[in-house]
C-alpha cells in the first residue's frame, strides 16, 4: 500500500462498490439477520461504476474504503476487494459492537481523515452519511446506481451496522 501525500478518495462498500441487492432479504422483518447478511458478502457482484470512479480516481488519490461493516469482516472485505480488482488503500471499519449509525461514525472518521490530509472526495449510497458529511464541508459523491430496498435504509438507521 503506497503510504504518500497524495488526498485521499473515500470509497464506501456495500451499495457503491459491491452489489448487496441478493443480501437484503436478510434485513427484512422484525429480526435482522446481520450475521447472514454480512456472511453473504462474499458473493456480492462489483458495481462497475463504482469499481470505474474508484480506478480513476486512484490515478490522482490514494484510496480508502470506509465501511460500516464490523471488524470481524476484515479478511473477506480485503479479499473481496483484491479479487474485483481494486485500488489497494486503508480500510476503515466498524468496530465490533458499534451500533451507532453510519452517520455519526462514517464522520468521525472523515474529520480524523481530514485533520491528518485533504479527504478530495466521500463517494458513498447512504443519503444521511451523504448529507452529513456535506454538512461537514466534504466534498461527496452521491453513488445511486444500486437500488436500496426500504428494509436496508430502515436497518442501517435503526440498527446503525451497515
Amino acid at each position: 500500500m503506497r503510504n504518500d501525500h497524495r488526498p485521499l478518495a473515500v470509497f464506501d462498500l456495500d451499495g457503491t462498490l459491491a452489489d448487496s441487492t441478493h443480501r437484503q432479504h436478510y434485513l427484512e422483518g422484525r429480526r435482522c439477520d446481520w450475521n447472514r447478511f454480512f456472511s453473504a458478502a462474499v458473493d456480492d457482484p462489483p458495481l462497475a461504476e463504482g469499481v470505474r470512479l474508484a480506478l480513476s480516481s486512484a490515478e490522482e488519490c490514494e484510496i480508502g474504503y470506509l465501511t460500516g461493516r464490523p471488524e470481524r469482516c476484515r479478511r473477506d472485505t480485503v479479499a473481496w476487494l483484491a479479487e474485483h480488482g481494486l485500488p489497494e488503500g486503508r480500510l476503515y471499519m466498524r468496530r465490533d459492537g458499534d451500533r451507532r449509525p453510519a452517520r455519526r461514525t462514517k464522520l468521525e472518521t472523515l474529520r480524523r481523515l481530514g485533520r491528518e490530509r485533504e479527504v478530495r472526495m466521500l463517494v458513498d449510497d447512504d443519503e444521511l452519511v451523504c448529507d452529513a458529511a456535506e454538512r461537514a464541508g466534504f466534498a461527496v459523491v452521491r453513488a445511486r446506481w444500486m437500488a436500496v430496498s426500504p428494509a436496508m435504509e430502515e436497518a442501517q438507521e435503526r440498527e446503525g451496522r451497515t
